[in-house]
């Protein structure tokens, strides 16, 4: 049913970044662990991923994004980052990647996050959080 969760973000003017994981390349926390670094991650990744494929590597605090700005990530999400730390982020990219920011984004926010400079927003809640509408037609009675 994800594609209607998707189709309503797109009708709702929303944008989709991807339909599936397939469709990027995202570096989380355990997949930096499994790896034993942002440098290593990336540098899996990069062997495994075509090379039309962006790398995107999220990080949780500035230190990581310094490793992820060594390893010349193509995209960094900024995970639940305060806005004063989103703010020293965006200087220390300085262009070199682009940034998204993710985790607990509210609608007073995003004006705030966009004027920083930040490229992309994601907001989970549009998909996981929307009201379901009920089509598994156990309601249906016979006439």
């Amino acid at each position: 049913m994800r594609i209607f969760e998707k189709y309503a973000v797109k009708a709702g003017g929303g944008y989709n970044h991807r339909t599936n994981l397939s469709d990027g390349v995202l570096i989380k926390d355990n997949h930096i662990g499994a790896a034993g670094g942002v440098k290593e991650a990336v540098a899996l990744a990069r062997a495994y991923a075509p090379f039309v494929r962006k790398i995107e590597v999220e990080v949780e605090n500035l230190a990581m994004l310094e490793e992820a700005l060594a390893a010349e990530a193509d995209i960094i999400m900024l995970d639940n980052m305060s806005d004063e730390d989103t703010e020293i982020a965006v200087k220390m990219v300085a262009g070199k990647a682009k940034i998204e920011c993710s985790g607990n984004m509210s609608k007073e926010r995003l004006q705030k996050l966009a004027a920083m400079g930040v490229d992309y927003i994601s907001v989970g809640a549009l998909t996981h959080s929307a009201p379901i509408l009920d089509i598994s037609l156990k309601n249906l009675k016979a006439i």
